[in-house]
């Protein structure tokens, strides 16, 4: 039963994080690029401290601060940002699918900071998804590839550089806390942005607010959540698996929202970016368990065994 509910929750997930592509389509022309990120960040950061007390979220650590401060400007407050002004002219299908070779970096990222090996089949599917990253760019733009789309591709790579950068977070703290410490972090570094987008914020549509609200409530808030809950429970090939579903349910979502009508090549150039993917995946080495905290028993050992689980396991799009 519970493994049942795991896998509900991760198709959910996926469902969210997919439809944070098209939903940005609607709320950027209207909010602005700096106004949808704040409304999206504020909302998720005050969504998650409402969760925090029943969730016996903690405080990070003094010391922890410019490791949550370097995350938070990668993930949350550089990859907001360069999505946003993004799709104001890349299509939403074709943004998720260059979103989706964000892990690569990852692992590009891991090798030079964390000195983890990377092995010949890694080395292969990096270059097999990059490939296909240039294919769907060339789609779209001939033989030119517009700085719009280097603007998509600038988000994959913050959002790639994102995750080895929580790791050592997760060595002690939870994915949610983690997750909350990015938000309200993320917050703090957008809101001098402010100014900039007052006048669009003031003058933004009723269905552009709830767009942002959207994306702040579910694909940030709840989708973080529930994807800490369906990693917990399922193995690591199996979250990893569910993750592949998200750009061609975000190409399927924009068609029915947005009416947007994805190219053949532009396809077939995301079967080559998830196949790459995949790739790295495999040839990942095998990750020695770590040893166990002293003093840390019961609750606490589980929760430092489901984020080893966790870290294994790159998010694709949000």
């Amino acid at each position: 039963m519970r493994t049942g509910r795991a896998w509900v929750a991760g198709l959910v997930v996926v469902l969210l994080w997919a439809s944070a592509f098209p939903a940005i389509r609607v709320a950027a022309p209207a909010l602005g690029v700096a106004g949808l990120s704040l409304v999206r960040l504020a909302t998720a950061a005050i969504a998650l401290l409402l969760v925090a007390p029943f969730a016996h979220v903690r405080l990070p650590e003094r010391r922890q601060l410019p490791l949550v401060l370097a995350a938070a400007f990668a993930g949350m407050t550089a990859y907001q940002l360069l999505l946003n002004w993004g799709e104001l002219h890349v299509p939403a299908g074709a943004a998720s699918i260059i979103v989706a070779a964000a892990p690569l970096v990852s692992v590009g990222t891991a090798a030079l900071t964390l000195g983890e090996r990377l092995t010949a089949t890694q080395l292969v599917g990096s270059a097999v998804a990059i490939a296909g990253v240039a294919v769907v760019c060339l789609v779209r733009t001939g033989a030119t590839v517009s700085t719009a789309l280097w603007v998509v591709v600038g988000a994959a790579v913050v959002q790639g550089v994102y995750h080895p950068l929580t790791k050592p977070l997760l060595r002690t703290r939870s994915g949610l806390e983690v997750a909350t410490y990015g938000q309200v972090a993320g917050t703090l570094m957008t809101m001098p942005l402010l100014p900039l987008g007052w006048h669009q914020l003031a003058a933004a549509s009723g269905g552009a607010w709830v767009a942002a609200f959207y994306l702040g409530l579910l694909p940030s808030a709840v989708g973080f959540a529930l994807w800490g809950y369906a990693v917990a429970r399922l193995p690591v090939a199996s979250s990893t698996s569910l993750l592949y579903l998200v750009p061609p349910v975000t190409v399927l979502i924009a068609f029915v929202w947005l009416g947007e009508r994805p190219r053949l090549f532009e396809l077939l150039g995301g079967l080559v970016v998830i196949a790459g993917v995949l790739l790295v995946r495999r040839g990942a080495p095998t990750v020695a368990a770590e040893p166990s905290v002293r003093g840390v028993t019961g609750d606490d050992e589980r929760l430092r065994l489901v984020n080893l689980e966790a870290r294994a396991v790159p998010e694709v799009g949000r």
